[in-house]
């Protein structure tokens, strides 16, 4: 039988109207052979729904991962997997490896960010769907409690995130595309890393100087932009350094971009967690006329990153972003649908109800064990360790010439889990190799054994320079 295809026009109550026979228009298919209007649908005489034609066929099973997943790759967890980490039996395992503040049970969040929860699940009034966005009474809450006179905030200037880092995954993603490069800081956190480079986007890093307290290199970050420069990330107070920067060298950044026209994605999830004495102002406060997307969460002020609740806080400035920056983040939230409305439905009343003592209390600890760390190190041969001034990390230098037994900083910090059961991040997991980084986040008594151990690991191991004992018997 030949094959014919039709394509029938039928109306909403299955009338049909005119149909098509191979290209040809049959008139009389309606009622009382008028045409009636409605939806086509396909028709085929021998049965079949398509009309029969030839095409090429598989002749193997070949299902490969996408470009994107193959250019994925987290710097910190192919370091520390490739590692041979095998602890010492004798000694209980001490990790200062780990970014999470609830690892050891001893920074529990306060009771009125539980009893938040508590009533959000009791009222039943957020078991559905959130706008992608975010409940505006949520977004309302988020942007009065970071609005101030400089760079005031309203909900519109809110998106709520599935964590912080969605919502440096979103910041990205609208800012840039495939063959632009952005810069971020070395060292610093390898998600930028992670999710640029999956993109096809290129990384350019600018050096943090140590002996400056992790400050900017100026000179070096402006001879990084170009014209396919399309963001610049600042991270203030700073993981995996614990730096917060001044309020002058802030606008030295700004001044930086603004020359270029380059817009600023400031990650601010550490902000607020600075020690007494230090000032941390946001970027957009300082800004008159560089956009900012600033990100943030609940995770580490509120000492609950399983929760999952970030935020873009969009600082537009003379209408650079305008509405294109604004609709293509909601573009994006809309294909995961946007963060837990449980916590959502909570938001308001965490941030509203939180007592200040709480704050204070994380920061008073975090600021004791920082002392304590820096103190021991300081004191054991080869090792540089700089103060932190905020967040939740130190880092350490090591003077590798002091250790010949070892090749680098990921075979240093090997070694001392071997032999130590210590686990400190080698900082070759972002970019700044013959330095570990420290959380200062576990019990104080476990911060006292664990630099003990690290002085003996390292008085194990040193060996003095040439010169060094040249001077000695001088």
């Amino acid at each position: 039988m030949e094959n014919k295809s039709y394509l029938v026009k039928m109306n909403g109550n299955g009338v049909l109207g005119k149909a098509a026979v191979n290209g040809k228009t049959l008139n009389g298919g309606g009622v009382n052979g008028k045409a009636v209007h409605g939806s086509f649908h396909h028709v085929s005489v021998n049965g079949s729904l398509y009309p029969a034609k030839t095409k090429s066929r598989r002749q193997r099973w070949e299902v490969k991962p996408s470009e994107m997943a193959n250019n994925t790759l987290n710097p910190i967890r192919a370091i520390v997997d490739g590692m041979k980490l095998s602890p010492n039996p004798d000694k209980p395992m001490i990790a200062l490896s780990i970014g999470d503040p609830t690892v050891f049970g001893n920074l529990p969040t306060d009771e009125a960010v539980l009893q938040a929860m508590r009533d959000a699940i009791d009222s039943q009034k957020f078991n559905g769907y959130a706008p992608s966005v975010g409940y505006l009474k949520s977004r309302e809450a988020v942007a009065n409690f970071y609005s101030c006179s400089e760079a005031p905030l309203e909900a519109d200037d809110v998106i709520l995130t599935s964590g912080c880092s969605q919502a440096i995954d979103l910041a990205i993603s609208v800012l840039c595309n495939p063959g632009d490069n952005i810069l971020m800081p070395c060292p610093g956190f390898s998600l930028y890393k992670t999710l640029a480079v999956s993109m096809g986007i290129e990384v350019k890093l600018y050096n943090l100087l140590p002996e400056k307290s992790w400050e900017i290199d100026l000179q070096h970050l402006e001879s990084l932009i170009d014209e396919r420069t399309s963001c610049l990330i600042v991270t203030n107070p700073s993981n995996p350094c614990g730096s917060v920067f001044t309020k002058e060298h802030l606008q030295k950044i700004i001044k930086v971009a603004s020359r270029h026209c380059v817009p600023i994605l400031a990650d601010e999830i550490y902000s607020d967690m600075v020690f007494p004495g230090c000032d941390c102002p946001s970027m957009a406060s300082l800004s008159s006329d560089v956009p900012i997307l600033s990100c943030g969460g609940l995770a580490k002020r509120w000492l609950v990153p399983g929760w999952r609740m970030g935020w873009i806080l969009i600082h537009d400035r003379n209408d650079v972003f305008g509405s294109e920056i604004r609709q293509g983040l909601v573009k994006l939230t809309q294909r995961i649908l946007g963060a837990c409305s449980i916590v959502q439905g909570a938001l308001e009343s965490i941030l509203n109800n939180t007592p200040q003592s709480f704050y204070s209390s994380t920061i008073s600890f975090l600021k004791s064990n920082s002392e304590i760390c820096f103190s021991e190190l300081s004191t054991v041969p080869g090792l540089n360790p700089v103060m932190p001034s905020g967040a939740m990390y130190l880092m350490a230098g090591i003077d590798m010439d002091h250790f010949p037994d070892f090749k680098n900083d990921v075979d240093f910090t090997e070694r001392l889990v071997t032999e130590q059961s210590v686990f400190c991040l080698p900082a070759s997991a972002f970019e700044y190799p013959n330095f570990f980084r420290i959380v200062v986040t576990v019990p104080e008594e476990m911060m006292v054994e664990a630099c003990a151990r690290i002085r003996e690991f390292c008085q194990r191991y040193y060996r003095p320079r040439s010169r060094d004992s040249n001077d000695l018997d001088q």
